[in-house]
């Protein structure tokens, strides 16, 4: 089901609007939904003082590190499987 909204925007807002759905060769509404779509794309579904509180936990831990090329080199050759090596 399509439901209609309806937007009020200022003369040259509007007209600016207009201006960039031409170039695009669309039209003012198939520009707007594209605008809104890529605007909720782009929005944080999450709580961020949730999302805050996960890397205050992964901080506390202090785990063993390499250089990023040489860790990659060791997953793409399987480390650890005996005769992979």
């Amino acid at each position: 089901m399509s439901q209609r909204l309806q937007v009020i925007f200022e003369d040259e807002e509007l007209e600016a609007i207009r201006e960039v759905a031409r170039r695009q060769h669309t039209t003012v509404a198939e520009w707007v939904r594209r605008s809104l779509r890529e605007a909720r794309r782009t929005e944080s579904a999450g709580d961020p003082e949730t999302k805050l509180a996960a890397i205050r936990s992964a901080a506390k831990y202090d785990f063993p590190t390499a250089d990023i090329d040489m860790m990659l080199g060791e997953i793409e050759r399987g480390y650890g499987f005996e005769g992979d090596q």
